[in-house]
């Protein structure tokens, strides 16, 4: 999927231009300076002149830094100094049909203040990615009552809001089929559900662990007589570990859609160690080898699971330390698990699986280390 950076600079090329620079030094430190000049021109705020004398800084269309442009963004106050050659209605001509993506507040009022508050900074947070790649006003907003316009901070006039329901939107778009993410749905995102016109990511924050509420946005789109495809972002085949903040999961969506990444790779790099502890908690003790040494007993991991674990899950070793005394584990080397192994005899106790190992035996381990 091209992105607005895409867009301008095919329009720049049309136009045989190669370079451009910037009458300022505010795009200097930019990471896409394409796509930041690109915004500016498509929410009205210059365009993109011919200068007589090359600009003391430029890129070129693949934002290298080159010695000077005779093509250069200005506000529009400029237009009448210099030749427009690109203008903010053709930019905006040229941009193709983007999704939507919307956040469904419906459910606001189940929210406490502070989830409320929550909810405000993860949608502005939405606004930021979505103007990475493309203009910020495919962030729609559904249900916005007077309360989330006083309590949200962002740029309300850059997003796409709606006072009304979400299907009531929808249809004034001509959307009649969405994609609805949703962590209890049967089946994974995936490339063929990319055709839609409109995701709907919700519009929950859930401190508390309670609210299975997703699924009843979209029992009500389906009322509505909009089609729901509900689908769920899983990392490795399951959804714990998958991030579960409005913007994170906006930004997996961005980057398996604009970036084509698999989606496990989308996952991890949107995830935080505290995503990644979640899942921890839940792989480390299927590794556990249950050892009872002079009648106490010990559940052991492989201290290189650190390594194995980290490709995949966003930890750092403090994070493996935590969760292995969270769950009572012990991390031994490899090497001296396998010498546990030949020291132990299996013995079923309780119906679980245990290796025992005798005192004196234990005390010969110890020495041997």
């Amino acid at each position: 999927m091209k992105t607005l950076a895409d867009v301008f600079r095919e329009a720049l090329r049309e136009r045989g231009i190669d370079s451009i620079g910037a009458l300022s030094k505010r795009f200097r430190k930019s990471k896409n300076k394409l796509q930041d000049i690109a915004i500016e021109i498509v929410h009205g705020k210059g365009a993109v002149f011919r200068i007589p004398e090359k600009t003391a800084v430029a890129w070129d269309l693949n934002g290298n830094r080159v010695e000077g442009s005779h093509y250069a963004y200005a506000p529009l106050c400029m237009k009448d100094r210099f030749e427009m050659v690109l203008s903010p209605e053709e930019l905006r001509s040229k941009l193709p049909g983007w999704p939507y993506f919307i956040v469904d507040l419906q459910l606001w009022h189940r929210h406490t203040q502070k989830e409320k508050s929550k909810i405000c900074l993860q949608i502005n947070q939405c606004y930021g990615l979505l103007r990475d790649y493309f203009t910020g006003k495919e962030l729609a907003v559904t249900w916005a009552n007077e309360e989330f316009k006083r309590m949200f901070n962002g740029p309300l006039g850059r997003i796409t809001v709606h006072e009304g329901p979400t299907a009531e939107f929808l249809r004034r778009k001509g959307v009649d089929e969405v994609v609805l993410l949703d962590p209890w749905a049967d089946e994974v995102l995936s490339e063929r559900d990319f055709d839609v016109r409109a995701f709907v990511i919700g519009g929950i924050v859930d401190t508390g662990g309670e609210k299975k509420l997703t699924p009843k946005i979209g029992e009500e789109l389906e009322r509505a007589g909009i089609r729901v495809r509900r689908r769920k972002i899983v990392l490795k085949g399951d959804v714990i570990g998958v991030p579960d903040r409005i913007n994170r999961v906006l930004g997996i969506i961005l980057k398996m859609i604009v970036e084509g990444k698999p989606m496990d790779l989308a996952v991890y790099e949107m995830q935080e160690p505290l995503h990644a502890r979640w899942r921890l908690r839940k792989e480390l003790p299927k590794k556990a080898i249950r050892y009872r040494v002079d009648g106490k007993d010990f559940r052991v991991v492989e201290k290189e699971l650190f390594d194995e674990y980290s490709q995949w899950l966003k930890i750092r070793w403090e994070d493996f330390v935590k969760v292995l005394r969270e769950l009572d584990l012990v991390a031994l080397e490899r090497r001296k698990i396998h010498r546990l192994n030949k020291l132990s005899n299996p013995r079923i106790i309780r119906g679980k699986l245990y290796r025992v190992i005798l005192l004196k035996k234990a005390a010969m381990l110890c020495y041997n280390c």
